[in-house]
Order: C-alpha cells, then structure tokens, then sequence
C-alpha cells in the first residue's frame, strides 16, 4: 500500500457493473479537482482476439485454459510491476483494449480486440485507478492486491451478472446469445477460482439484487431497472464507514448487520459517492508532497 501515490482498484467481473462504480468515481474526481492514471484491466489480457481465434483452431483443447479470468491468458506480472512501481514513483506503462463501443479508438484506426502500443502514465496524477477483473487477486505466483489502498468489489447475484453479461455482449459487441452462454460456462472454473476469492479481501462491495424473478437468466429477457433491485454494500470494517450519516442521507436505506448497509438500486450512485469520497480525501491528505 502506497501514501504518495495511492491506487484505488474496483473489481469484478464481466458485466458485474463495474461501469457504474467507475463513473461515479469520474464524476467525484471531477468534482475534486483530482486527476488519476485511468487503467483498464483487458489492456492486460495476454492474447487479441484474433490470437486467440487461432490458438482455439490450432489447439482446441487449450480453450477452456485461456478464458480473460484465468491467470495464463493475462499479462499479471505486468499489472503487479505497474501497481508497484506506481505505489513507489506514481510511474508505469499502460496500454487500451479495443471494445465494440469504443468508437474514438476505432474511429482512428483500430480493431476490435486489438491493444493501442505501450505507453507511460502522464506526469502529475494523483492517484492510480483501476478497473477490471484482478484488482485484489492473490495467487501462488502473483499478489496484486497488496499495492491497493482502496479495493472495491462490484458482484451482482451471480443470475444478475449473467443477464448483464448476456444484454450487454449481445447488444453492444454484436455476439450471438448462444456464444455468450457458451463462454459464460467455460469461464466458470476460473470465475470461482480467480474472482470470486478478491470479494473477501475488499474493503468494500457492492452487490446489486434484484426484486423481480431471475431465476432462469439464460433466458433471453431485460436487466432488472434500478426500481427493481437494492444494493447490498458490505465494509470489511464496520468503523470505517459513518452509518449514522449514510443513514439519513440515503432515502429508504437500511442495516441488516453491524458492517452491511442496504440502499434502493436508484441510490446507487449516490452511495458510492457519499462512501468513497472522504475515502479517497484520507488517501491523499496523507502524501506529503501534495
């Protein structure tokens, strides 16, 4: 963990939310006049897509070994050597992942599924923020997490974040429902042995559950609105967060235990921001050279 150059990791998995997390800390460093090194964790996947359409061809059998979960298909080491050296100098190199809806990136030339070259962060920001898939993992070989000051989980019921995935790779990225389903089941493995374990190293996660039935979520069928859902926020230290405070200022909020406080889905963003902001102040009000 880092004093100068603090990073703040939110973690989950694909199609977890993690998107909403993201932009309301856009919006409160905004607000804060703070400026971060903005990472993406698919700029750490290992292979383009078009690698890996040839590795499948090539050796089919590796494909259930190379899912974007799994530790060989991702350039970890790389993510540990920036989260450190950024913690150390406020330094690193970093790199974009072309999605579908990136449409600047395309726009100038690139692919989907391709990476923009390495390059090194600005000079000047202020803390490292970072979004993807194994902001807290901790493997045999790899410890992430230990270089974050802040980690935050986004882990929707698991039903949830499949119809998410499922809306949004059909909608957005152009896949069949039928390919999504299929990757969905062959990331499993990974899925429980790499994501789920960063839940319980968090200091605080966010999971969305929904009101209405999702009991079948392969079935193809709209994500459950914000009026449909509450938000369940768990702190890893109960004395880390003001209750009272979250309390009155989240209309229809409640606490079913000493560290987990419940919030309507429409109140999301509002929590996030009222829970991460004096967070984030601490974080920097303990560097020294501000």
């Amino acid at each position: 963990m880092s004093r100068e150059y603090p990073i703040v990791s939110v973690t989950g998995s694909s199609g977890a939310g993690t998107t909403t997390v993201r932009r309301a800390f856009e919006r409160m460093f905004a607000r804060e006049s703070i400026h971060p090194a903005v990472i993406d964790g698919d700029a750490f996947h290992r292979y383009t897509r078009e690698d890996l359409r040839r590795i499948f061809k090539e050796e089919p059998e590796r494909k259930s070994e190379l899912s974007h979960f799994a530790v060989e298909a991702n350039l970890l080491d790389r993510l540990e050597d920036l989260f450190q050296e950024y913690g150390e100098r406020g330094t690193g190199t970093f790199r974009h992942y072309i999605h579908a809806e990136d449409k600047r990136m395309l726009e100038a030339g690139y692919q989907v599924g391709t990476f923009t070259e390495w390059q090194p962060i600005p000079e000047g920001t202020d803390l490292l923020f970072y979004e993807g898939l194994h902001g807290g993992l901790v493997t045999s070989e790899f410890d992430v997490a230990r270089h974050v000051d802040l980690l935050v989980g986004v882990a929707p019921t698991m039903n949830l974040e499949w119809i998410q995935k499922i809306n949004r790779d059909t909608n957005m990225r152009g896949h069949s429902h039928e390919a999504v389903v299929d990757t969905i089941l062959g990331r499993m493995q990974d899925y429980v042995r790499y994501v789920i374990p960063q839940f319980s190293r968090t200091h605080i996660n966010f999971q969305r559950v929904p009101t209405v039935d999702t009991s079948n979520p392969f079935e193809l069928q709209d994500i459950p609105s914000d009026g449909e859902s509450f938000v369940v926020i768990r702190f890893r230290d109960r004395h880390g967060a003001d209750f009272p405070y979250l309390l009155s200022m989240i209309r229809d909020s409640f606490m079913t235990r000493p560290h987990t406080l419940v919030v309507p889905g429409s109140m999301m963003p509002l929590a996030i921001e009222l829970i991460i902001t004096p967070r984030v102040e601490a974080l920097l009000s303990r560097r020294r050279f501000r």
